[in-house]
């Protein structure tokens, strides 16, 4: 019996690198992520992927490939749009820069007779994002798609070579998963995904590096955290779970962390550090600012209540790691920087002494780890919930005041989602606070007061959202009831933007 083998993704700095493997892994085979300088340490892939990234091949800095290596794998290899100028490049051609860049979605239009596009239709959606193109071609190069236009943007080489000039693996490409199965049909003995497989494996990986050391385990009642907590306990490793209240979370959202920690037979410690954060936050307008200041000091807060704690775990999942470019191995630019990625996580990240066991997976993928787990649906259906908390839902100064506002419209907001049906339909909603005051009539008065804007999206993985259309009863009633109860707000507005390019939050 021929060995099973994984699928090897190199990352050339892509935003969307790591929705490749979890594309893979959705198609049912098992892949890991490399950074291309890495190729010594895949073993034996059954399958290579070379990811997008954001830098031109024509610049100095640009990321490379050991051809040579690659070729001696005598696997399948597909390389996806930097990946294909890298890999046209290797095989003697060139690419020259667009007169534009081409961002947003494209037609696509197979060759027929190729095993890359087996049962795609003749013009399919597919989404691209790039700014250079291929040009010369190697004699034995075949263009097997091109777009609208007719240029090329699929090509085959020989050996098993492949190029896509879009990203097959974003939702926008509406028949990208039938063209990464076609690619991976082309492979054979691939070894196989599951969620009990990789819970087992995490399991495993979590006594090996800790051993008989004390890990520490910051809890905030999110799925994130959760779902650590009971993987660090189910481990059996000598484990404290602590909740740092830092005065920027929901309503009554303490009590309800503290109830369902209960359920679940974890035990956890609650320190109150809300005047710490918000003395802090005084006065601190831009976003990035806020960030750092509420990730450094949950760390002051976290180990001033640890101790001499060995470990420190973290809920971190590959979004926080690829938007903020912080992975040691990772080419990509940086979007925002996420509170788990601060200069004071980095630096006991080079001590060894954090642990990030879901720094792999994506959101929907820790809710199928939860479930494996035995966490009861309830909790782990929870919208997701931002470290730094309603700070980022609240451009501009952080003060009680404008926290309380975004609390009570939330709360309604979230409250009607629940009475309508809505709540389980989508995968992210919230109020935020528009700091902007704007004229309006409140009781045959002039009003002088804020806007508050509500936001629900929907999304597989927090890379790529879009927004819901919610009814119009529902977000009536919800406006109805915020103009009337929320003292401080005379104008509702639902925000109607896709991630990207907006963010799904605010900052």
């Amino acid at each position: 019996m021929k060995e099973l083998r994984h699928v090897a993704v190199l990352d050339f700095g892509s935003q969307y690198t790591q929705l490749i493997v979890r594309r893979v892994r959705e198609l049912g085979y098992y892949a890991k992520l490399y950074a291309p300088e890495e190729l010594g340490k895949i073993g034996e892939p059954g399958a290579i992927i070379l990811s997008g990234g954001p830098k031109s091949t024509s610049e100095e800095d640009a990321p490379d490939i050991d051809f040579e290596r690659l070729k001696e794998f005598q696997v399948p290899v597909l390389g996806v749009c930097y990946g294909m100028q890298l890999l046209n490049i290797k095989f003697g051609g060139s690419v020259e820069a667009s007169t534009k860049r081409e961002y947003g979605p494209a037609a696509l239009k197979p060759i027929c007779g190729n095993d890359l596009y087996e049962g795609v239709s003749n013009e399919s959606q597919v989404w691209m994002s790039h700014s250079d193109t291929v040009r010369d071609l190697h004699p034995e190069a075949e263009v097997i798609a091109t777009n609208q236009h007719g240029t090329p943007v699929s090509l085959r080489w020989p050996g098993g070579f492949y190029g896509i000039q879009f990203h097959p693996e974003v939702t926008h490409s509406h028949e990208g998963m039938r063209i990464l199965n076609n690619f991976l049909l082309q492979a054979d003995t691939l070894q196989e995904f599951h969620i009990e497989d990789f819970k087992r494996e995490l399991i495993e990986g979590i006594k090996g590096e800790v051993g008989d050391k004390q890990v520490v385990c910051g809890v905030s009642g999110g799925v994130d955290s959760t779902v650590l907590a009971v993987l660090l306990n189910e481990a059996g490793v000598n484990v404290r779970a602590i909740f740092v209240d830092n005065g920027l979370l929901r309503k009554d959202e303490a009590i309800a962390v503290q109830n369902n920690f209960h359920r679940m037979g974890v035990e956890i410690e609650t320190v109150d550090a809300s005047e710490i954060f918000l003395d802090a936050l005084a006065g601190k307008e831009d976003p990035e600012e806020k960030r750092k200041i509420i990730g450094n000091l949950f760390i002051d807060v976290f180990w001033t209540a640890v101790g001499d704690a060995e470990i420190l775990a973290q809920g971190t999942l590959y979004p926080d790691v690829i938007e903020s470019a912080s992975n040691e191995k990772s080419k990509a630019s940086v979007i925002k920087t996420h509170h788990n990625r601060v200069p004071k996580i980095l630096e006991l990240q080079e001590q060894g002494k954090v642990l990030e066991p879901l720094a792999e997976l994506f959101k929907d993928e820790v809710r199928e780890l939860g479930a494996a787990l035995g966490i009861a649906p309830d909790i782990l259906g929870r919208h997701p919930f931002p470290g730094p908390g309603l700070a980022v839902r609240c451009p501009g100064a952080v003060d009680r005041e404008r926290l309380d506002i975004i609390r009570e419209c939330d709360a309604i907001f979230i409250g009607k989602l629940k009475e309508h049906g809505w709540y389980d339909r989508v995968w992210q909603a919230y109020a935020g606070l528009i700091p902007v005051k704007t004229v309006g009539v409140k009781g045959d008065e002039r009003s002088y007061e804020w806007a508050t804007n509500l936001r629900a999206v929907i999304s597989e993985d927090a890379m790529t959202a879009e927004w819901v259309e919610l009814p119009g009863q529902l977000l009536r009633e919800a406006s109805q009831d915020i103009l009337n109860q929320v003292k401080g707000i005379n104008r509702v507005l639902y925000d109607i933007s896709t991630k990207p390019p907006a963010s799904i939050e605010w900052e």
